[in-house]
């Protein structure tokens, strides 16, 4: 449903590289089981396709062109995820590349002009389930804005952005690059049992320079923190 919702870079709504292409991640994980995909194109749900890769591929993630072919023999159909939202996105990140036409000279420019932590949006969507005593993950996201064709951030990463056990489940989202330095999700799950999960995220993401939120839980807890604002919810048949 998230990636479906153009308010979002996950799916539909998912933000161009500097060369025009929209890349997606995401990823999906269980107890001992693992599926993503890496920059994905044209298709409209890639957290399904990853969650084709842990469930019927003998691999756990396929990246770039071999993703979509996996895609298509699973029956998802070629998808344009582009909206005005991420055309727009893609000219504003054109001017301050200072609009070159040539992808040489756009990389130069991206390199030299860009901060790369300032502009980078932190749109990822994800969830994480507590159902009969097991635990789920999955997170999706269009990438970030800028970015080079080719980058991968922490979403298909686990235990970057994402990660699951048998004692619980975590999932991030923010800068990438620094989510996956610090191997955030795992460190928080590692963590578990250490008094309040919710202290727990606090400490991790304290350091933190980018924008980073978490949502967690345990069997006793379900906690979320960011230190920008996030939109979360809560859903609970019990």
């Amino acid at each position: 449903m998230m990636e479906d919702d153009p308010r979002f870079n996950a799916g539909t709504g998912s933000y161009h590289r500097i060369d025009g292409s929209i890349q997606m991640d995401a990823s999906v994980m269980l107890p001992g089981r693992f599926g993503a995909v890496v920059a994905i194109e044209n298709v409209k749900n890639p957290v399904l396709v990853a969650r084709d890769v842990m469930e019927k591929s003998p691999h756990l993630i396929l990246a770039g062109e071999g993703a979509v072919k996996f895609a298509r023999l699973m029956g998802h159909e070629h998808y344009n995820p582009e909206t005005e939202k991420s055309r727009k996105a893609m000219s504003s990140t054109l001017e301050k590349l200072a609009d070159y036409s040539n992808m040489e000279d756009r990389i130069t420019s991206f390199r030299n002009r860009v901060d790369f932590k300032k502009y980078l949006s932190a749109d990822t969507v994800g969830a994480v389930s507590r159902f009969s005593g097991r635990f789920a993950g999955a997170v999706s996201t269009g990438g970030a804005s800028p970015m080079l064709p080719g980058r991968v951030g922490d979403v298909p990463i686990p235990g970057a952005g994402i990660y699951v056990g048998d004692q619980g489940a975590v999932v991030a989202t923010g800068i990438g690059e620094e989510i996956i330095q610090h191997s955030l999700c795992f460190r928080i799950y590692e963590r578990i049992g250490e008094g309040s999960l919710q202290d727990v995220i606090l400490d991790e993401v304290s350091g933190f320079k980018g924008p980073v939120g978490v949502i967690a839980m345990s069997s006793r807890e379900e906690v979320w923190h960011a230190n920008k604002t996030m939109s979360t919810g809560l859903f609970s048949m019990e």
